[in-house]
This record gives C-alpha cells, sequence and structure tokens, in this order.
C-alpha cells in the first residue's frame, strides 16, 4: 500500500489500534518511521489521559471536558462544548485545537462526535456577552453544555475556569486543552463549530474578512471596522476603544 494512504488511514486510528495494523502488514520494514511516530504519539496521548484515569480511578463513571472558543475575539459568540469519552479513548493528533491544522481540527472533529459517549457544544451572543461579560457568557455556555449531556457526567474537567450552578464534582485545570484528552476534545469542537459559524458571517459581512481571523483583533479587522463601523455581530463593549 502507498505509505501516504498508509500514514491517512492509522492517523484516523487509536493509536494502538494502528500500531497493530502496521504490524500486520507485509512490507512492515516500510514503516518503520511511522511506527516510531505513532509510539512517540501514543506516550503524548497516555499522558493526556492522567486527569481521566485519577477522575476513573477514585470510583466515577463519566467525567466529561469542556472548554470555550472565542472570548477573545471582538466580534461574534462565544461557543463552549462538553465531551464524554469512552474509557482509555484515545485518537491521534489530538490536542489543544490551537496547536492544529484547520484540516486535521475538521477530521478530529468527525472522528470525535461519531465516538463520544455524549457531546453537547452551546453559544452565547454577542448581546449576551455584553450584557453579563465575557467569562460569566463562557460559564454559562459551559453549564448548557452540561445539562444537555445525554449522559449526565459525574466529574467535569474544564480549562482552567469553574462553573457555578451544578452539583457535579469539577476540577479547573489550567493550560487543561493540552493537558487532558476530554478537554482538548471539547477544545476541538468549540473551535470548529465557531469556525463555521464565522465562515457564514464573513459571507454576510465580507468587507471585515471574519473567515480570516474569525473575529479576533487583527489589524485587518480593526482596520474594517474603523473604515465601515461596527455590524451587530460586534461586541460593543470590546470595542468602545477602537470606535
Amino acid at each position: 500500500m502507498d505509505i501516504k494512504i498508509t500514514r491517512e488511514l492509522v492517523e484516523a486510528m487509536n493509536p494502538v489500534d494502528a500500531l497493530q495494523y502496521l504490524a500486520s502488514l507485509d512490507e512492515s520494514d516500510k514503516y518503520v518511521k511511522l511506527r516510531e511516530k505513532l509510539k512517540i504519539e501514543y506516550k503524548r496521548l497516555k499522558d493526556m489521559r492522567k486527569f481521566e484515569e485519577q477522575v476513573l480511578a477514585h470510583g466515577f463513571a463519566y467525567p466529561a471536558g469542556l472548554d470555550e472558543a472565542g472570548r477573545g475575539p471582538l466580534a461574534g459568540p462565544v461557543v463552549a462544548a462538553a465531551v464524554i469519552l469512552p474509557p482509555d479513548y484515545m485518537v491521534y493528533g489530538l490536542n489543544d485545537s490551537k496547536k492544529l491544522s484547520e484540516k486535521r481540527r475538521n477530521l478530529l472533529y468527525k472522528i470525535i462526535t461519531r465516538d463520544a459517549v455524549a457531546f453537547a457544544i452551546k453559544q452565547i451572543d454577542n448581546v449576551e456577552i455584553d450584557r453579563i461579560n465575557i467569562l460569566e457568557a463562557t460559564k454559562k455556555a459551559m453549564l448548557q453544555c452540561v445539562l444537555d449531556l445525554e449522559t449526565m457526567p459525574d466529574y467535569l474537567l474544564v480549562d482552567a475556569v469553574g462553573i457555578e450552578g451544578t452539583d457535579i464534582r469539577q476540577a479547573g485545570i489550567i493550560n487543561g486543552d493540552g493537558r487532558s484528552v476530554s478537554i482538548a476534545a471539547a477544545s476541538v469542537l468549540a473551535k470548529v463549530y465557531r469556525d463555521s459559524i464565522m465562515y457564514e458571517y464573513d459571507s454576510i459581512y465580507p468587507e471585515y474578512g471574519f473567515c480570516r481571523h474569525k473575529g479576533y483583533g487583527t489589524p485587518e479587522h480593526i482596520a474594517a471596522l474603523r473604515k465601515y463601523g461596527p455590524v451587530k455581530i460586534h461586541r460593543r463593549s470590546f470595542i468602545k476603544n477602537i470606535v
């Protein structure tokens, strides 16, 4: 089999399954570098499972990872996601969504939504962000995700913040999207979902370049704001010192 096709195939697998698959191929020597790469990736993902394994070892059955996308932009919603993964779950390349290419994020989005025990994605729009502030909007979106999960979690692994309004035990993990597979999975879902929203807004407001900067305060975005003024998706509390 062509090495490129094989690489794409194994990168869509659990690393353990991928290693077993590579070992079964007749031309095994052809895939030495790929096997070594997979071994390194397996170790990285195993390290990222430590929080989930600690929670499961204490008798909890359904830990959920939570993360958000879009706290910093000048426009658009903040999006949160919650994900409950199967025990021992790993998938090649899963990491903090900010460290991944768009192509990899989109692939992982399909894999995670296919494999997850349960997942939920919620958004809070710019009007509500202006009304209650971005931190509270983020927490509100996360709580909505928890309540919307088809399987009720019994422990929450949250990227950095704490969530009010629930009695479910939780842990806020600094830089959790790069340290926990569940939080990383949530970060991918939130990022891909929010990016899709901003692509839609780009077709409505093409002069702002939302497809490129996703609403963040880039020089291009700020220049467009000063030239054309804000539109209805801009966060007024974020742009008051710009326009």
